[in-house]
């Protein structure tokens, strides 16, 4: 496939267009990046997602697919060789999409809320919940990869693309705020689960480095509690 054909606006630090770069890896699909500065945003980026102006968005013969999760479902489904990315039981593909649901309900507002927070008593409700999502996404390893390396099973799916896309954040969190979330001690399936994710060939260098998102983290802080002083 020629790369004009499928063009990604998106952002190197984003957790969601990771996902959609991840997807693509795994149908063997070529494709042109286009690197989102975000501030101002682009005409391209505005023209392509008017109603929320928000990355990523897939261009697919010139036509926009926004919103991460919906992207990975077009792919599976426009692009039908294998692997599949979505699990082939209608029953499975509901639990895939619940779950994924879950962490975008969880997971990064607590990682967001956790830069935002002043003080470790700030943080301390965001880190429990994260370790409650922790210790909910375990046991759900356990009865969805039914003892094999991924929540997909053999292989990547949607919903270790859902989950596995925060693991740069997480990193972050862990180092700069100095509170391991994703410990053995707790979560034994999911440790290995990250490693086998991280080093997975549709994923090995795509998780941005650790001390370039945390340095990150420091404008967004401001710009996430400068946005809270204003409303």
């Amino acid at each position: 496939m020629a790369k004009s054909e499928l063009k990604l606006i998106g952002r190197w630090s984003s957790p969601y267009v990771m996902r959609v770069k991840i997807a693509l890896n795994l149908k063997s699909l070529e494709y042109e990046n286009h690197e989102e500065n975000m501030d101002p945003k682009s005409d391209l980026l505005l023209q392509s997602n008017p109603v929320y102006g928000k990355i990523p968005v897939l261009l697919h013969d010139g036509k926009p697919i926004c919103e991460s999760l919906i992207i990975v479902e077009y792919i599976d489904e426009a692009w039908l060789s294998a692997p599949s990315i979505l699990p082939s039981e209608a029953y499975d593909r509901a639990v895939a999409r619940f779950w994924a649901s879950y962490i975008d309900d969880k997971w990064f507002p607590s990682m967001k809320n956790i830069i935002i927070a002043e003080g470790d008593e700030a943080r301390k409700p965001y880190l429990e919940q994260m370790d409650e999502v922790v210790s909910r996404m375990e046991d759900a390893f356990g009865k969805l990869s039914k003892g094999k390396p991924f929540f997909g099973g053999d292989r990547i799916g949607f919903l270790d693309i859902a989950f596995g896309c925060f693991l740069g954040w997480l990193s972050v969190i862990e180092n700069v705020y100095g509170r391991r979330v994703l410990v053995e001690a707790k979560a034994p399936a999911l440790v290995k689960w990250a490693e086998r994710f991280a080093v997975d060939p549709a994923v090995k260098g795509l998780i941005p480095e650790t001390d370039k998102l945390a340095e990150l983290s420091k404008s967004l802080q401001i710009k996430w509690r400068n946005a809270l002083a204003n409303k």
